[in-house]
């Protein structure tokens, strides 16, 4: 695997890999990986020939009170995952490579609807600086396949989205969570959590699976689950940020006659702010 910093590297090393006759898979990241950012690299893997990489913490996509400069910065252990993975190429710029005439003047991509409400209304300006990030890192990588994990199901939402509204030719695979044994989501914000919390974190995800359940089992008032649903997170210790039932291919909220729909949520722990979410088919009544 070659790790590069520049944009110019990048390109001679993609290029290279095109004047060969290989496809190009991509898999954008903010380091500090885990099994569940290799899964991703294997799916890449799948369906290229020549797997890239990048990580780049993005400054654009945190607020000002969130955890920018405290986020793991673990290059070399992550050298050793990508690797394992399959990866061929690294891309790991500075934020001077990827925003040289600094941030304030940037050109920003916003994505409407999908990116409002959720995630989106609790960190103001997060899609935005992620739409905008993913757009650079296409255009720098120009990936025949791009694969993003489902955990952060909203975030999956606004880069099809923005794919589709600007013709970008990369298709999107959506690669299922990856979950601890106890059905925590692997993320890598899960470090920050002390042993009792992480004890209490899989909480979320058994609320999202009882209230799936409820809704299969033909319940309808959507918002006396999500209270029933509150509450529960509440009593173990949570504190809900949202958790809500949308349907799943436009994120609008949930009617009774839909069908394929998602449950989502955010909760903190302590300070750690855990996301998640569950989506599934609702059988057709007889």
């Amino acid at each position: 695997m070659i790790t590069v910093h520049s944009v110019r590297e990048l390109r001679a090393a993609v290029a290279h890999a095109r004047a060969e006759g290989r496809s190009i898979g991509f898999v954008p990241t903010m380091g500090n990986l885990h099994s569940g950012h290799a899964a991703l690299v294997e799916k890449a893997g799948q369906r290229a020939d020549f797997v890239v990489a990048s990580i780049f913490v993005n400054p654009l996509q945190f607020g000002p009170s969130e955890d920018l400069a405290t986020y793991p910065r673990t290059l070399v252990a992550d050298q050793e995952t990508l690797l394992v993975a399959g990866c061929h190429l690294l891309f790991a710029p500075s934020v001077a490579e990827m925003y040289p005439q600094g941030m304030d003047g940037q050109t920003r991509v916003s994505v409407p609807g999908v990116s409002e409400g959720l995630c989106g209304a609790s960190r103001p300006g997060h899609f935005e600086g992620v739409a905008t990030v993913v757009s650079k890192l296409f255009n720098m990588v120009q990936p025949d396949v791009a694969v993003f994990g489902q955990k952060d199901f909203q975030q999956l939402a606004v880069i099809r989205a923005l794919v589709r509204d600007l013709n970008l030719p990369v298709q999107i695979i959506g690669e299922p969570t990856v979950r601890a044994a106890d059905g925590l989501a692997l993320s890598s914000r899960n470090g920050y959590l002390d042993e009792a919390q992480r004890a209490i974190a899989p909480t979320l995800y058994a609320t999202l699976q009882q209230l799936a359940a409820a809704i299969d089992a033909g319940e309808r008032d959507f918002a006396k689950l999500v209270k029933s649903g509150k509450s529960q997170l509440k009593k173990a210790g949570l504190r809900p940020d949202y958790l809500e039932i949308r349907e799943a291919d436009q994120l609008r909220p949930a009617g009774s006659d839909d069908r394929h729909l998602v449950i989502l949520a955010a909760a903190y722990l302590g300070s750690t702010r855990l996301i998640d979410n569950l989506a599934f088919e609702v059988a057709a009544p007889h």
